[in-house]
């Protein structure tokens, strides 16, 4: 899929005045092979416990984009290049994280799409706790499961429909 989010926001006007097309607040740095991604969204709510990250990302990610609500939290990595190979293996278009990722010289090599906050050294902890598929809220919009997601080095927006081919 080849596509601008700036082209996609000026042929979709409409969508955004009526709010069906919500564009993320400039907060994401892109660290993955793949400089632009696009997919639905699947989504995950947890906090400095990536045991759920792991999980998602050994299904098939075929079209698809995780987003991953870590609260904002800057003191430990949720993602690293373990998690980031096993997600381009399972053929997942791109990984946001509202958090922290690590091995990011790592990950700049791998063809997969990944926005973060900012890096961290340290792992998450364990513990199989967070939740599925819940609407999340976070850079002034909300995250619909089965939504459409759109980044490049322009930013980051979602849409209830698919933009682009």
């Amino acid at each position: 899929m080849t596509f601008k989010t700036p082209d996609l926001l000026d042929e979709h006007e409409d969508e955004l005045a009526a709010g069906s097309v919500r564009v993320v607040a400039p907060m994401f740095h892109s660290y993955g092979g793949r400089r632009s991604f696009a997919g639905r969204i699947v989504t995950l709510k947890l906090f400095e416990d990536n045991s759920l990250v792991r999980e998602a990302l050994t299904e098939n990610g075929q079209g698809k984009v995780l987003v991953i609500d870590g609260g904002g939290s800057l003191r430990c990595a949720l993602v690293g290049d373990q998690l980031a190979l096993l997600a381009h293996k399972n053929a997942w278009e791109g990984i946001v994280v509202y958090g922290c990722i690590r091995d990011s010289d790592d990950i700049g090599g791998i063809d997969l799409g990944v926005f973060a906050l900012a890096t961290h050294p340290l792992k998450s902890i364990k513990k199989g706790v967070g939740e599925r598929n819940l609407a999340l809220s976070f850079g002034g919009v909300v995250f619909r499961p089965d939504e459409w997601l759109y980044a490049d080095a322009d930013g980051v927006i979602v849409s209830a429909t698919r933009l682009a081919d």
